[in-house]
């Protein structure tokens, strides 16, 4: 079996390989370019999004080399010629990325990622960029909206089961960014920090002769403070069994299955009845944002969400694109570029974008400067902020650090929008985006 590379040159698309090659043929491969990323619309008649994945994009890309067995192969198969492998040899990405700081709102056409570099070293970034911002930023999306319908209760991530090994991590992350307090993923909570939860499923307690040997094995591994698991046969048995086992000192019960909102309630009365007033209810059986906000009314203390979460909610992509919107001519005279498709028509140029503020410091529309930024004031917040220079990333949106400090600033941007952003049904981008 053929090892697979420990970095991600590979996990590209093979027209940009193309691309490049018959760019180098031509000679305009180190011509200077502006791509943008940015999505046409939002998904599921959302009202916002939320831009998330920067901080894991920055170090793939400081990642992104190609070495001499990913060049054989790419020149065995006819992907590229020598002179292109010859050039990939020695690429680093050295150009200057701008774009929303992680945890930002973003709506229709907000360049949420703007490229600076040569056609040749920005164009190999296509499929990396989007993989990455397209997939977090629609959990981030998603898990932001279920945040607001739990109004205040703690939400914990657990679909690692349900999306791919990689994606789960991802998944993990953005869900924190996006308000979520714990993870089930341990490589999320080893790679990125994020507090990690889990005691134990179903199949704990079919394993021994009976529940209450189960709780009692549990107890004793775990304390009192920990959750049982009380939906296996009967709910009602297993309650009483579990205050029995662990006294009324018992840290939460998990349910898993059921009516929910009249599961919950019979069990809150349950708990309260034999003393245990102290016992948390937290609940687990595929939720997403309607069913939490279906629970608001219902004595619930926690959630666990996971298939709902690490697909999107139903829009498992963000549908952001990666366009080429300004490059530099045969005599190095910066010109604006756009696609004219029906219903796919670009804007050409490079965009300076402020959030509108009214004077309550609430968000009113998304401005686009086209060409120049122009002068802002107190009610116009720049959106833009440097990511790499030079080819060097900004270290304070890396690692543990950054993504603590994408979980404030997402805090911070969804504090400006207007109260009709946290409706879930289906409605137009909550302000609108405008360009100058």
């Amino acid at each position: 079996m053929t090892s697979v590379p420990s970095v991600s040159s590979l996990l590209t698309d093979r027209y940009e390989l193309t691309m490049l090659d018959a760019a180098i043929r031509a000679g305009t491969h180190d011509r200077n370019c502006v791509f943008e990323v940015y999505a046409r619309s939002l998904p599921g008649g959302r009202r916002y999004g939320i831009v998330a994945g920067t901080g894991r994009l920055l170090e793939l890309i400081g990642d992104f080399r190609f070495t001499d067995a990913e060049l054989g192969w790419l020149t065995e198969n006819g992907v590229i010629t020598g002179p292109t492998a010859a050039w990939l040899a020695d690429y680093r990405f050295g150009g200057t990325i701008w774009g929303y700081q992680e945890g930002e709102v973003y709506f229709p056409d907000s360049p949420v990622l703007i490229v600076e570099g040569t056609f040749a070293e920005a164009v190999l970034l296509e499929t990396l960029v989007l993989s990455v911002l397209n997939y977090d930023s629609a959990v981030a999306s998603a898990a932001a909206r279920m945040v607001s319908a739990a109004s205040g209760r703690p939400l914990a991530e657990m679909g690692s089961r349900r999306v791919g090994e990689r994606s789960a991590v991802a998944a993990a992350r953005a869900a924190f960014i996006s308000g979520f307090g714990a993870t089930s993923n341990l490589e999320a909570g080893r790679t990125w920090g994020i507090p990690t939860m889990g005691t134990a499923a179903h199949s704990f307690t079919l394993l021994h002769d009976s529940e209450e040997e189960a709780f009692r094995a549990q107890v004793a591994a775990l304390g009192t403070g920990t959750t049982l698991l009380v939906d296996t046969y009967d709910v009602a048995v297993a309650v009483d069994l579990a205050i029995e086992v662990a006294g009324t000192g018992l840290g939460a019960v998990r349910i898993d299955s059921g009516d929910l909102p009249e599961q919950v309630a019979a069990v809150r009365r349950q708990l309260d009845g034999l003393g245990a007033t102290n016992t948390k209810i937290t609940v687990t059986n595929d939720l997403d944002e309607y069913t939490i906000a279906a629970l608001r009314a219902a004595p619930v203390d926690s959630y666990g969400v996971g298939t709902s979460l690490v697909t999107g909610s139903g829009s498992p992509a963000a549908g952001m694109v990666y366009k080429l919107v300004a490059r530099t001519d045969a005599t190095g005279a910066w010109i604006p570029v756009a696609k004219r498709s029906p219903r796919k028509a670009s804007v050409g140029g490079r965009k300076y974008p402020v959030r509108e503020l009214n004077g309550a410091g609430t968000a009113s529309a998304e401005v686009i400067h086209v060409g120049a930024p122009e002068a802002t004031t107190a009610r116009h917040r720049p959106l833009l902020v440097p990511l790499v220079v030079d080819g060097v990333p900004e270290a304070r949106f890396l690692g543990e650090n950054g993504t603590l400090l994408a979980r404030e600033h997402r805090a911070a941007a969804i504090a400006e929008l207007p109260a009709d952003a946290f409706r879930l049904s289906r409605g137009e981008p909550v302000i609108p985006t405008r360009y100058a």
